[in-house]
């Protein structure tokens, strides 16, 4: 497994925590794109190399799928294997957010 392949570990980047976030929907590329940058207001924004290279992993790691469509512009969708993953992770952020809180509200060690 690629060093950066945090797929494979069950931990994702900002950017595929974000895209599997967007597809829990069905989106195509620009749409994807848009929904990330409206969701973060401007903090985070996916160019299309990144993202199209996120969606090939996301799709052969099983965790999302096209949709058969008619127009030049293919849509995605999240499948339940990357629904479940995409739980886990929040759990995972949200654990160090407490961590982080517990150390930055002077509560010291645990």
């Amino acid at each position: 497994m690629p060093r950066n392949d945090t797929i494979g570990l069950g931990e994702l980047t900002d950017s595929t925590f974000y895209i599997l976030l967007a597809l829990t929907e069905p989106r195509h590329g620009y749409l994807i794109m848009q929904f990330v940058e409206e969701l973060t207001n401007g903090r985070m924004q996916i160019g299309p190399a990144s993202m199209y290279t996120i969606i090939k992993k996301l799709v052969n790691a099983s965790l999302i799928e096209p949709l058969d469509g008619d127009g030049k512009k293919k849509s995605y969708i999240i499948t339940d294997i990357g629904r479940a993953l995409l739980h886990e992770d929040v759990k995972r952020r949200q654990a160090m957010v407490d961590d982080a809180r517990f150390i930055l509200e002077g509560e010291g060690h645990r």
